[in-house]
């Protein structure tokens, strides 16, 4: 039964190659797919109806709050301006040089996403940040992989991304929060080392940003005319971090707080409910999609953890998991690619079933699956074609996506294999 639940997941990953059902609707189906194949009963214990889809949707309801958050406090970046007084000031101070300027939006790239990711992410530092960019002379993909590597650079610190791995996995935050601390050094190396190698691939000057670089009659009118928030609101992406890293403040407090910072930072008193309104339902526009697949994700991770099918997959997959730490690095860097396109090993699809599986048999502790899962998120956060961030930082740029992960690959790949090192050395 065991070869005939892999095949069906071969299957759900056919689907979602090719597009013919969407990410989320082919988890589940492909979740109560399993269970069946699993022998599971309709109703009652370890079942379809109670077990996998009522229990299994809401498994991730603390992640889906936290994506929530991050996605309102995202909206308050974009609306208060936050996030395009960074990325201004940052070009401004890096005038005329390259280099310079991008390692500036790799840095604002980095601290947007330690709040949200995906898209609204990208958009909030590449609106500004890829003309500002392409306009010094930086080539369009090095401008749309910055965005990206920045992001990717922050995504250690992303507080959601902190719970789904949590709950997902049964971990404490703290050792996710452990762990991403130890893969954030190979995320920044490898970004600003994109950033050095690739700006020197050639010049193009495409775009202009007057917005940037006139020079304004007064500081008042400057405000006015390109909605700068003030100094002190641009504290907003650090203020949860240093409420969960220093304080240990839980991770859903510690993101209100910093929508409370934005919101009284940047807002007249009679219009902050309004705004806290608008921007709320914004969030919610935004986090739909995540919210959908991580719905999907737990009921997925329910029909995997259930005993008939732990008892089918076991051997099979300790038939073909290495043990042998040198091996272990070895096999699962050679897998990297296997996150791409939404393969197999992609943490937001399968590859979170996959990461059940190898948990819920015990083939390697929770914590080792949580370093291979972790460093594969690198990977696809930044050069996967199919992603959103990726989609739009590349047709924004004016390139296509496939030529962003050509150029971003090798980077993201290098920090999966400093990400499953670490692992090797510290959990097997």
């Amino acid at each position: 039964m065991g070869v005939v639940i892999l095949l069906v997941m071969a299957a759900g990953v056919a689907a979602m190659l090719s597009r013919k059902l969407p990410t989320a609707f082919a988890l589940v189906l492909l979740a109560v797919m399993i269970a069946f194949l699993a022998g599971a009963p309709l109703t009652g214990k370890n079942s379809v109806f109670d077990t996998v889809l009522q229990e299994g949707a809401p498994a991730l309801a603390a992640t889906m709050i936290a994506i929530l958050l991050g996605s309102w406090l995202g909206k308050l970046l974009e609306e208060t301006g936050i996030a395009g007084t960074l990325v201004r000031k940052i070009v401004e101070f890096g005038g005329d040089r390259p280099v310079f300027v991008a390692l500036g939006v790799l840095a604002v790239s980095a601290l947007v996403g330690t709040v949200t990711g995906s898209a609204p992410a990208a958009m909030l530092a590449g609106l500004i940040g890829i003309p500002a960019m392409i306009a010094v002379g930086i080539p369009k993909v090095t401008a749309a992989g910055t965005i990206l590597m920045g992001i990717a650079a922050g995504m250690p610190f992303e507080l959601p991304v902190w719970q789904f791995f949590s709950t997902a996995l049964d971990l404490p935050v703290d050792t996710v929060r452990g762990f991403m601390l130890k893969l954030f050094p190979f995320a920044l190396v490898a970004a600003i080392a994109y950033v050095l190698v690739e700006s020197r691939r050639g010049v193009e000057h495409a775009w202009s940003l007057k917005s940037v670089h006139s020079a304004p009659s007064s500081r008042g009118g400057r405000r006015e005319r390109l909605g700068d928030a003030p100094w002190y609101a641009l504290l907003t992406p650090v203020v949860p971090l240093v409420l969960a890293l220093g304080f240990d403040l839980a991770i859903i407090p510690s993101l209100l707080a910093g929508v409370l910072y934005a919101l009284v930072t940047t807002t007249r008193p009679r219009e902050m409910n309004r705004r806290l309104l608008r921007t709320l339902y914004g969030g919610f526009e935004v986090a739909a999609p995540p919210i959908t697949l991580f719905v999907a994700i737990g009921v997925l991770l329910a029909a995997v953890k259930l005993p008939g099918a732990v008892e089918a997959l076991e051997p099979l997959v300790k038939a073909v998991s290495p043990h042998n730490a040198v091996l272990f690095v070895l096999v699962f860097t050679l897998l990297v690619p296997l996150c791409l396109y939404r393969g197999p090993l992609n943490v937001f699809g399968l590859g979170a079933g996959i990461a059940g599986v190898l948990i819920a048999t015990g083939i390697y502790p929770a914590v080792a699956v949580l370093g291979m899962a972790t460093s594969y998120n690198q990977v696809f956060g930044v050069a996967d074609p199919t992603s959103t961030q990726t989609v739009w930082s590349a047709q924004y740029a004016g390139v296509s996506p496939q030529q962003v992960m050509v150029r971003t690959l090798p980077y993201v790949w290098a920090v999966a294999l400093g990400g499953l090192c670490v692992t090797a050395a510290a959990y097997l």
